[in-house]
């Protein structure tokens, strides 16, 4: 009996999905429940139904979760930032653990007993040490900071947030206040005019620094040493305070230049031991606790001796690459990022790290340039969508006897672990760890090691008048085993976007992320027309949905 769109049905949640969401099967239908926990039994009214999912909203908690405790931000139920606000951080780990475990299995296809754990964080609260918040007006035109509502650009006004540093909170006021007196708009993307884009607060967790950086679509605004005197008034914690201007018509936050308002143009901070100048360019864990666990868990998979030359790629500011310098004969940092490249060659000297090399370049076409050098351990740390075909291609080419795989997405690193996996490396051990309590993000570092052939498979093939043999005995488990899976298609991929999200995608945006993420692709019918035009590109949001459901599909 399909389920009908509207009608409340009484359920048990008992999993959840790799963004947090609770799910419950309702007469053999999957149904998905926003801010539900496992073992809730609850009336679940349906909002959307689709050929093999539904969707619904939670109207009754008949019998809650043991796991279920009140939300301490008053928020959680409308901001995007937190999806486990409502549970008990031992379930959030549970979950998060379960998600790296399945991901590793199911998309991966390794042994998930190779997953060591998860490591909690100390503290769940005030931990992050940057802040973006986005600037817009309310329904009664007040001026407004916070953060967006899932799948939206409706800005949920926060004024004191619970993962957030209480001095970024404290700075994004001042701000939002001098712009209310001196009528200095915030940026409206749909009108595409205004000021004020983001304000973007980061701290120095050990340095008890903190850097504004406020995000411009103009390059003047009125009374700007009024607001640099409030600031250092406010927040005596100040050292730079700095204007970026952004005047794209994307979402991406940062533009391509910066100048100092007062001050100086980087924050200082310690980490593992070093000390670190950052660019707001440079890429820096947001928590500091757990980002030194990580680290010291990467050096000690890394196993090295002193005698080892070690390639660190998407190294940021150089954080991982002087950590591993000081257990390594070499360490070589690649960073496509400029500025990036800038702070990791300072902080190399400042920290006295003689053995360190660092190339601004592309990851892949770094690793290919590098091979040449006899490279031991690999360290990658790349991005939310995992390594380039390049990466993966000049990796299998270098066959380094280890990799060390710092995650922030288990889907795409167990993508990439299987595709590693399938060229003659093996998973040897992985660790997970919360860097991001309240939200479904994780990290994992993992462990490979390369395979030495000890033995080789003969394949005779003998061309007669028109017929090859080829003996193939030795290899018929491989044949055995092998299970093609149920095709994805665009459609279905389509379907569950419009069912969740409420909005319909293109199959070209759907190609462009596959793209993007290095999967295969084949041939459209309609590809050629499609090229005859100018190629758009999706939005942030769409291309989170897309991945969404290529999660959910176990495509990545």
């Amino acid at each position: 009996m399909d389920l009908q769109k509207n009608k409340v049905y009484r359920c048990q949640i008992t999993d959840y999905t790799a963004d947090g969401t609770g799910f419950a099967k309702i007469e053999g239908r999957a149904v998905f429940v926003p801010r539900t926990a496992v073992g809730d039994q609850c009336d679940v009214r349906i909002v959307k139904v689709t050929k093999n999912v539904a969707f619904g909203r939670v109207e009754k908690i008949i019998v809650p979760s043991a796991q279920r405790t009140a939300p301490a931000c008053p928020v959680a139920d409308k901001c995007g930032g937190c999806c486990y606000q409502h549970i008990t951080y031992g379930e959030e780990l549970r979950a998060k653990e379960k998600k790296v475990r399945d991901a590793l299995t199911r998309i991966g296809g390794q042994d998930g007993a190779k997953l060591l754990g998860i490591t909690g964080a100390p503290t769940t609260e005030h931990y992050r040490n940057k802040a973006q918040y986005p600037v817009g007006r309310d329904k009664e035109g007040s001026i407004v900071t916070g953060f967006y509502r899932p799948r939206s650009h409706d800005i949920v006004p926060v004024e004191k947030c619970l993962i957030q540093s209480e001095t970024a909170d404290k700075i994004a006021a001042v701000v939002r206040e001098w712009m209310t007196e001196f009528s200095v708009m915030p940026y409206d993307y749909e009108k595409k005019r205004g000021t004020i884009r983001h304000i973007y607060v980061r701290v120095g967790e050990k340095s008890g620094e903190s850097q504004l950086t406020l995000i411009s679509a103009t390059k003047k605004m009125p009374k700007l040493d009024v607001l640099v005197e409030r600031l250092r008034a406010a927040a005596p914690s100040l050292t730079g305070i700095l204007l970026n201007h952004n005047q794209r018509d994307d979402n991406v936050i940062l533009g391509d230049r910066t100048d100092v308002l007062w001050g100086e143009p980087m924050l200082e901070d310690r980490l593992c031991g070093h000390t670190f100048l950052l660019s707001p360019e440079a890429f820096y864990q947001v928590n500091h606790a757990q980002a030194e666990r990580l680290y010291a868990c990467a050096v000690d998979y890394a196993g090295l001796t002193g005698e080892e030359t070690v390639l660190d790629l998407y190294c940021g500011a150089g954080t991982i690459t002087l950590a591993l310098a000081e257990h390594a004969k070499t360490a070589i940092g690649v960073e496509i990022v400029p500025e990036a490249i800038e702070n990791a060659k300072r902080n190399a000297l400042r920290n006295g790290m003689e053995n360190t090399e660092f190339f601004c370049a592309d990851a892949g076409q770094a690793a290919q340039r590098l091979a040449k050098r006899g490279i031991d351990v690999l360290v990658v740390d790349p991005p939310r969508k995992g390594l380039d075909a390049t990466a993966r291609d000049a990796i299998l080419k270098m066959q380094p006897p280890k990799v060390v795989y710092v995650s922030c997405d288990p889907a795409t690193l167990a993508r990439d672990v299987a595709e590693l996996c399938g060229a003659g490396y093996t998973l040897e051990k992985a660790q997970a760890f919360d860097l991001f309590p309240r939200t479904f993000h994780v990290e994992t570092v993992v462990l490979l090691s390369h395979k030495k052939a000890d033995s080789y498979i003969h394949i005779d093939v003998e061309f007669g008048e028109g017929e090859g043999k080829i003996p193939v005995d030795s290899i018929a488990k491989r044949a055995e085993a092998y299970k093609p899976k149920e095709k994805v298609t665009y459609k279905m991929i389509k379907e569950y976007i419009e069912a969740k999200y409420g909005f319909k995608v293109h199959t070209a945006y759907i190609a462009e992320v596959k793209r993007n993420l290095g999967l295969p692709m084949y041939d459209a019918p309609n590809a050629v027309e499609e090229l005859k035009q100018p190629r758009k590109h999706p939005t942030p949001e769409k291309v989170e949905a897309i991945k969404d459901a290529l999660r959910y599909f176990a495509v990545i």
